[in-house]
């Protein structure tokens, strides 16, 4: 995809946030994005599963809503960015830096999350049932009422996180 074919589904995409009647929904289903830089992209509820997010600099976007199913996300920079609600199911975010990220309610279930950096991330409420979070840096994470059912967390860092009413096995929760 060209830059100025990513700039057109951008501002379509834009004009149909502000009026759905204008523009259009950005569709990047399996778009090869490798290295992009979407930096501060507001890319709320687009369609970006199976996209190839590589290496992308996403820092601060807004993904609230996105779906990102299956979207290879290895080694991109997410640090700061809005992934409410966000679909990543099945997606591939091993060494991702996701520092500071707002993962809240986000469905991350079947992930994979080796080696990534999710220290102080909003976690709180997410779906990690089946994720693979070995070596994970989840260092002051927010983690509360996260499904954490099936996850593998090996090697995982989560000095200070906060697991308060997460879910580690099936009716087993984490309480004060």
């Amino acid at each position: 995809m060209t830059k100025d074919e990513l700039n057109k589904i951008l501002a379509d995409h834009a004009a149909w946030l502000a009026d759905n009647s204008k523009g259009k929904r950005a569709n990047l289903r399996y778009a090869d994005l490798r290295g992009a830089n979407l930096r501060y992209a507001d890319l709320r509820y687009a369609d970006l599963t199976g996209a190839d997010l590589r290496n992308a600099d996403l820092r601060y976007a807004d993904f609230r809503g996105a779906d990102l199913r299956n979207a290879d996300l290895r080694y991109a920079d997410l640090s700061g960015a809005n992934l409410r609600r966000a679909d990543l199911s099945g997606a591939n975010l091993s060494g991702a830096n996701l520092r500071g990220a707002d993962l809240s309610g986000a469905n991350l279930s079947g992930a994979n999350l080796r080696g990534a950096d999710l220290s102080g991330a909003n976690l709180r409420r997410v779906n990690l049932s089946g994720a693979d979070l070995r070596y994970a840096n989840l260092s002051g994470a927010n983690l509360r009422y996260a499904d954490l059912r099936y996850a593998n967390l090996s090697g995982a860092n989560l000095s200070g996180a906060d697991l308060i009413d997460a879910i580690i096995l099936d009716g087993w929760k984490l309480t004060k």
